[in-house]
Formats: C-alpha cells, structure tokens, sequence
C-alpha cells in the first residue's frame, strides 16, 4: 500500500525540479543587458530563448514517447544536467561575445535538456496519485510557471550584486547552482512499488493509432489553438521586461540621465516586479482555468481564453500607463498559464487516456513553435520601430488571438 507522505514528498520533489527548470521564463531579465553588453540586435538575442523554447517542445514530445525504456530518473538527472550545463556554456559566451555559442549552448542544449527534465517529474507524478491526478500534476506544472519568480527576484538580482553586475559570472554562479539542485532532486524520483511489480507490458502510446488523429482537421485546429495561445504568452515571457522599462522611460522627464546607475536599477527592479508577479499568474493560471474548464467545458474554456487575450492585446494598443500595462500582462499570463492547464484535458475527454501521451507529445510542438513566434514579433519590431515597438506588437498579436477564437469554433470534440 502506498503510503500517503512517500507520495506527497515525490510531489514536492518533482515541484522543486520543475520550479528550478522554470527559471527559463526569466528571459526577459537578460534580454536587455546582454544587447547592451554585446551590441547584438534584440532579434539576434531573441533566438537564444526561442530556440531554447523550441527544443523544449520538441524533445518534451519525444521524451514523453521515451520515458519507459530510459527511464524517468535518469532522463531528469541528464535533463537537469544539460539545462544547468547550458548556463555555464553560456557564461564563456557572453564573456568571449559568441552569438553562434549562446545559441548552442542556453538555446539547443539547454532547451533540449528542459524537454528532457520536463515531462518526467509530471509522469512520475501521475503514478502515485492515480486517484488525484490534477491537483499533484497541476501542483507540478505551476512549479514551472513560478520559475520565473525564483529567477528575477532571488538568483538573478544575488548573482548580478555578488559578481559587480557582470552577466558572465552571473550565468555561471546561476548554472553552478542548478548544476547541485537539479541532479540532486531528481535522483529521489521513483515509481511507485505498484508501478514496478505489475508491469506486464511496456506502457507505449499507440503511435500508430494515433496518427491518423494527428494529421485530423480537429487536432490540427487544436495544435493552432494551442500554439496562438504560447505566441501570445511568449510575446510577454520574452520581453515584458523591456517593454515596461520602455513605457516608464516614455513617462520620465526629458532631462532625466537613463545612464544613472539609480535609474537603471529602479527600471531593472521594476521589470524584474513584473516578471515575478506574472509568474504567480502563470502558475495559478494552471489550477484556475482547469477549475473553470471542469464547470463550463474544455473548448468553451480556450475559447474563453483566447477572446479574452485579444481584448487585452486590443487595450494594449490604446493604453500605455504602466499600471494597466502590469495589469494585462498579468492577466495574459494567468491565460497562458491556462493553456497548460486546458489541454490535457480536452485531449484527454476528446481522444481517450490511451491515445493522450501520444496526443499530448504532439501538440506539445506546438510550445516550441509558438516559443519562436512570439519573442520574435517583439524583436523585430524593436529592432525596426523602436519607438512603437509595442504598438505594432500588439496589434499583430490581437489579430492572431482573433484568428484563434475563430478558429475554435470549427474544432469538433471527439468523444472515445
């Protein structure tokens, strides 16, 4: 029999592991100074995330098809291992100003190994608590989504004070850190005995049987649904950071000295408030839209999501006070939070638990996609109207959420 506190102790283990890989989500703190520092574009540093955020998606898929034979400790110790490697890699980047390096190591290797880690600690999870899946593997998942509160409110403003703001020593201390926690946490990750003793046949998804839903009009329809809502989500991830200091230098007096050590550090904490606050946004999202997906429906509830989104990124365009521009940020993210917590469920009602691995690991690219998308709307459009950056942003990310709502309404719900 399995004993209540072994579970729950796996569940704060597997939290813990997914609150450190969700440090990712940080992106937006660094954004800003690594320009600075190197003079690259933001489109040339926007890769770094999106590519780390591609890979994330990609090999999430294929790590869910893969646990089974691999294993789900070990395929989190590598994956803990590469992410944290990522940020020492990095380190050596930035310090040597190697765009090409930054993009092999934090963007391939440490998306790769974010995939990895990812969908063990939820896989692991779900064994023992058969009889309370989603509240343990939503606990999980909204350890990802505080990542970025750990990130822009503990390690990263400790690390930059301890290394004189030096970016270079700030991502080695960061992958010295997770290269202990990550390895360390996940090495108490095991199945439960039941799991064990009364494996009598590999519990592989039906690949084949799921293909012909894949490349069906409904699950297409599902993955754009799904993707519009990461674009928008990644749109904010990757840069709310600098598109908040951008409003408030707009709002400071002309004479003020943006190179003065206080105001650059007041515009930093500022951005940094809001990456931490979102993140709480983020997490809950996961629980809250779940809650509501359970009263009114799985697809009435992403509808729900991407109408209000487009609302939002339409008020954006006319509302440029910090205040406001907070407020929707956050209730953006509660959304994209949402998305996490919507879609296995809706595969799951939609498709059956047989077919929901495969299912999941496959719309699961459509994070990755989404994670190029979205950073590089806001990059370009930095890069080429630096002044109305965030005007033109939102204007493209409203007309995709509508295009979205749209979208929803031809998606047809297969009950198995």
């Amino acid at each position: 029999m399995i004993k209540i506190e072994k579970r729950w102790f796996i569940a704060i283990i597997a939290t813990l592991i997914h609150l450190s890989l969700g440090t990712v989500y940080a992106w937006s703190f660094f954004q800003t100074p690594i320009t600075e520092l190197s003079g690259w574009s933001n489109t040339e540093v926007a890769w770094t995330f999106s590519l780390s955020i591609f890979m994330l998606g990609v090999t999430a898929a294929w790590g869910g098809t893969k646990i089974e034979r691999y294993g789900h400790r070990r395929l989190a110790i590598i994956g803990g291992v590469m992410y944290a490697s990522a940020y020492i890699f990095a380190a050596f980047a930035l310090s040597s100003a190697n765009l090409w390096l930054l993009y092999l190591s934090f963007g391939i290797m440490g998306g790769a190994g974010l995939g990895l880690a990812y969908v063990t600690p939820v896989a692991t999870v779900s064994k023992w608590f058969t009889d309370k899946q989603g509240l343990a593997t939503g606990m999980v998942v909204m350890g990802f989504g505080l990542g970025a509160l750990v990130m822009s409110k503990l390690l990263a403003p400790l690390f930059m004070h301890l290394s004189n703001d030096s970016l270079s020593k700030t991502f080695l201390y960061i992958g010295f850190t997770l290269l202990v926690l990550l390895p360390f946490s996940a090495s108490f990750l095991q199945l439960p005995p039941s799991s064990k003793k009364n494996v009598i046949e590999p519990s592989t998804p039906p690949i084949v049987s799921a293909y012909k839903y894949i490349f069906s009009q409904s699950f297409i329809i599902l993955w754009f649904m799904f993707m519009i809502n990461i674009v928008a989500g990644m749109i904010f991830i990757s840069f709310q950071s600098p598109l908040l200091q951008d409003i408030l230098r707009f709002r400071m007096p002309s004479s003020t000295n943006f190179s003065d050590p206080s105001v650059v550090n007041s515009l930093t904490t500022a951005g940094a408030t809001l990456i931490a606050v979102s993140s709480i946004f983020n997490g809950l999202g996961r629980f809250f839209w779940g809650a509501v997906s359970d009263k009114i429906g799985r697809i009435t509830t992403f509808r729900a999501l991407l109408a209000l989104q487009a609302l939002i990124f339409i008020g954006l365009i006319f509302v440029s006070h910090p205040i406001w521009f907070f407020i929707f940020v956050c209730i953006v993210l509660l959304c994209y939070g949402g998305g996490f917590g919507v879609i296995p469920s809706l595969i799951n009602d939609s498709y059956g638990a047989k077919l929901m691995p495969a299912l999941y690991g496959a719309v699961l690219t459509a994070w990755g996609v989404g994670g190029i998308i979205g950073p590089q709307i806001v990059a370009f459009m930095k890069d080429k109207y630096p002044t109305n950056a965030g005007f033109y942003a939102f204007l493209i990310g409203s007309i995709i959420l509508l295009v979205g709502f749209a979208l929803s309404f031809f998606y047809k719900e297969k009950k198995m």
